[in-house]
């Protein structure tokens, strides 16, 4: 294969003019968005030293996201994705942007500030994320949907490795107000997309049947606990989504509290986390179909990378972990997001992706907590290695209900070979007869 035809397949999901300029427009804002994270994180750590304080803020990031990302698929399902929705909510984190920017600048913002701007964010996230993973089905199809979802992850990281990096340097030349402007100004790009998408090149979808909220919330429900296959890739997702991917939580502890680096450090300590991302989001792009395998293959070396984290002393040991871990993550993240659209019936799509970012997201809370306080009450290092544990046990399992799943469906088909063999036989026998 050429290098053109091989970049071609690589990228193939962007010959729709739609996700291109949805694309395009993402790769703007996201960068804006690890921007803000990074002065968020940081500014926390000044103005409290306190890495309680740090997980509470994460914590209340994500909280609406427990109690509203299922209402928020139930709207997706519902209502035009691009017109209604996510304009709505790309908006609405402008103007979060803007107010958190203006209370910096003015030295007025204060812990409180904090909390209720990242609440704020955490509910625009529960209704902008399932419209926006759901919307992707729309704009590509099928067909390139894995490739479609692995560009995604490498905008996403492409956006972490610069984003800390320019979040930790315009922290140290224009300050943290200055980085939280750039996130506002950034959401400009994805809007901008947005209106200039061609509705007739959307790929149908349909839409889920008339019914209260209520209906159509135990529909998705459902299906997710009466389906096996997705059941267990919810489940795993759970237990790595809480305690395994707390990112913004973990690598400052680690830049403060294990390496001491200043705030280029933890800028530089988040791109290399984003690195790893972006290789792996890169190889996945040539995979056509996700397989179990991968799945358990992420979970299990995202565990063995929390707590090789936990034990490093040295900075480049760490940056070369958290490149392994950023591989990890966005193949067990990948994996589980494709697996679930190419599975689910499209009128059910938003919702179960909002019972996915509900659990992936939505239980970061109770994970940037427990990391958090565990750091507070005994030792960063305790509370990473301690969160690898619990990966790792939750990997273990989803691997025996794995290899027990294929045990039965082994002993199913022998069963039916045999039931097979021996109708043949007394058919042999009554034509003998």
């Amino acid at each position: 294969m050429t290098l053109s035809r091989t970049l071609r397949h690589e990228f193939r999901a962007l010959r729709h003019y739609n996700y291109r300029l949805f694309w395009v427009g993402q790769l703007v804002s996201i960068i804006g968005t690890w921007m803000q994270a990074t002065g968020q994180a940081w500014l926390v750590l000044k103005i409290t030293g306190s890495a309680l304080a740090l997980g509470t803020v994460t914590m209340l990031q994500f909280l609406p996201v427990m109690f509203l990302a299922l209402i928020g698929g139930v709207v997706a399902d519902k209502v035009p994705r691009r017109r209604d929705l996510i304009m709505f909510t790309q908006t609405v984190a402008m103007i979060q942007a803007l107010v958190l920017a203006t209370l910096t600048a003015t030295d007025q913002v204060e812990l409180w500030h904090l909390y209720l701007l990242a609440a704020v964010l955490g509910m625009v996230t529960a209704f902008d994320t399932p419209a926006r993973q759901a919307f992707v089905a729309e704009m590509v199809g099928k067909d390139d949907l894995m490739n479609a979802v692995a560009l995604n992850s490498t905008l996403f990281n492409m956006a972490r490795i610069a984003g800390p990096a320019l979040g930790g340097l315009t922290i140290a030349t224009i300050g943290t107000a200055g980085t939280f402007y750039l996130n506002a100004v950034s959401f400009l790009g994805v809007l901008l997309g947005l209106l200039m998408m061609r509705p007739e090149l959307f790929h149908a979808s349909a839409r889920a049947a008339a019914g209260s909220a209520m209906f159509q919330l135990r529909e998705g429900l459902s299906y997710v606990f009466r389906t096996p296959a997705v059941l267990l890739v919810i489940a795993l997702v759970s237990a790595v989504g809480t305690f395994g991917i707390n990112n913004t939580v973990v690598v400052p502890l680690i830049a403060e509290d294990i390496l001491g680096a200043g705030p280029v450090g933890f800028g530089g300590l988040m791109s290399f986390l984003g690195f790893g991302s972006l290789l792996a989001a890169l190889a996945i792009a040539f995979t056509v179909r996700p397989t179990r395998r991968m799945l358990l293959i992420g979970a299990g070396a995202l565990s063995l990378a929390l707590f090789a984290v936990a034990l490093s002393r040295s900075f480049p040991l760490t940056a070369a972990i958290l490149v392994a871990l950023g591989v990890a993550t966005i193949l067990f993240a990948a994996t589980a997001n494709t697996t679930l659209q190419l599975t689910v019936p499209d009128e059910l799509r938003g919702r179960v992706m909002s019972i996915y970012t509900l659990v992936f997201l939505g239980s970061t809370p109770i994970g940037s907590l427990y990391v958090g306080g565990v750091a507070h009450v005994l030792s960063a290092e305790a509370a990473i290695a301690s969160a690898g544990a619990i990966c790792g046990a939750a990997t273990l399992a989803a691997l025996a209900y794995t290899i027990r799943q294929g045990r039965a469906a082994a002993a199913v088909a022998a069963e039916g070979k045999v039931a097979t063999a021996a109708a043949g036989e007394s058919s042999g026998a009554s034509g003998d007869g």
